[in-house]
C-alpha cells in the first residue's frame, strides 16, 4: 500500500510514468534491496530500501513517508538505518534519485548529507530526475551486516 501511495503522490506532482523509476513489490523481492519499515501503533507508516550494486555502491530506493507522518521523525529513523546498514555492508557511496519538484524531498537528502551529482545510467536521459550521493563511514573492524547478522554476538540485527 506505501508503495502504491509513492506511485500516486508522485503521478499527482506530475509526473509522467516514463518519469519515475520506483521498483514494484515484486522487483523488490527478486532483487538485492534491503527494506526497512517504521511502524507507529502497528501501523506501517514508511518504507525505504537500499539497493547493493556495484562493488561500494547503493542506491536508496523506494522511499516514502506517509504525508501525515511526515517532520515527526519517522524519515529521519528510517535514513539513518539505512545509511548504517550501507556502511555496515561495505558501501562506500549511497546514491538516490528524485524528482526535480521534490523540494521537500531534496532538502531532506541534502540535510543527510547528500549532495547532487550528475546523472548516470538509467537517469541519463530524464529531464526531471535529480541525482545526489553520499559517502558512507565504513563500520568498525569492517565487519559487514551480514557477518554482525550471524555473529550472535550481541543479539543485535540489521
Amino acid at each position: 500500500a506505501l508503495l502504491d501511495a509513492l506511485t500516486s503522490e508522485l503521478a499527482l506532482s506530475g509526473y509522467a510514468a516514463t518519469e519515475t523509476f520506483g521498483y514494484s513489490v515484486e522487483q523488490l523481492e527478486s532483487s538485492q534491496v534491503y527494506l526497512v519499515g517504521v511502524r507507529t501503533a502497528g501501523r506501517l507508516v514508511g518504507v525505504g530500501g537500499v539497493e547493493l550494486q556495484d562493488v561500494g555502491i547503493g542506491e536508496l530506493k523506494r522511499f516514502f513517508v506517509l504525508p501525515e507522518y511526515r517532520g515527526t521523525g519517522v524519515a529521519d529513523a528510517l535514513i539513518t538505518a539505512l545509511i548504517e546498514y550501507a556502511a555496515y555492508d561495505g558501501i562506500a557511496v549511497l546514491r538516490l534519485e528524485t524528482g526535480d519538484k521534490q523540494q521537500k524531498a531534496i532538502a531532506f537528502y541534502r540535510r543527510h548529507g547528500f549532495v547532487a551529482v550528475p546523472c548516470c545510467g538509467a537517469y541519463l536521459q530524464s529531464a526531471t530526475s535529480l541525482c545526489m550521493e553520499r559517502r558512507c563511514k565504513p563500520a568498525d573492524g569492517g565487519q559487514t551486516a551480514r557477518t554482525v547478522e550471524n555473529s550472535g554476538a550481541d543479539g543485535a540485527s540489521k
